[in-house]
């Protein structure tokens, strides 16, 4: 579903895809080549949320915005299922593992990888290449080139899922 909220209406690229029962709410740019995954909710009413390309906002993930940060997320990456960001800076090429959680004034940098259910803090740094995960979220290491190299093929494989889902092959059938 996408909603008009006080005058701001999402801006969406011609070829994302957008499960039907997700919700894109205000102030939100969306980038070529990007998906939205069934359950999520892109909620721009506060500030602004602007999405690049190439990024995969996968089922049930919560992108808010707050009065004092925009939600920035970079390209080429993946918003694991269930993730929350709220009014957070999300560099190139990262990977934000399921369920995990990063709040206002974060700024992950490139090609990082936010483990599953880890907490990033208020505020926080996490620099480039950063291996990060906990409660509360701590650089654990650095990513090495082979967990590089498949965190690059994330955007992929949704960007083919999306392209199928665009094409048609998913029939929506209604139970009676």
């Amino acid at each position: 579903m996408i909603i008009e909220f006080k005058g701001q209406r999402p801006q969406i690229a011609d070829n994302v895809f957008i499960a039907p029962n997700a919700t894109i709410i205000g102030n939100v740019i969306i980038g070529e080549g990007s998906s939205v995954w069934y359950g999520a909710v892109i909620r721009g009413d506060a500030g602004q949320i602007r999405i690049g390309t190439g990024v995969s906002v996968q089922d049930n993930c919560v992108l808010h915005v707050n009065e004092r940060e925009d939600t920035v997320i970079g390209n080429e990456i993946v918003i694991g299922h269930g993730a929350i960001l709220e009014g957070c800076y999300i560099g190139d090429g990262s990977l934000i593992g399921m369920n995990a959680t990063v709040l206002s004034g974060a700024h992950v940098g490139q090609q990082c990888v936010i483990a599953a259910g880890a907490v990033v803090r208020e505020g926080q740094e996490i620099p480039d290449l950063s291996l990060v995960g906990g409660v509360p979220a701590k650089v654990l290491g650095q990513v090495s080139e082979t967990l590089q190299k498949r965190i690059a093929g994330g955007p992929e494989h949704y960007r083919h899922a999306a392209r199928e889902y665009l094409e048609g092959a998913v029939v929506i059938v209604e139970d009676k």
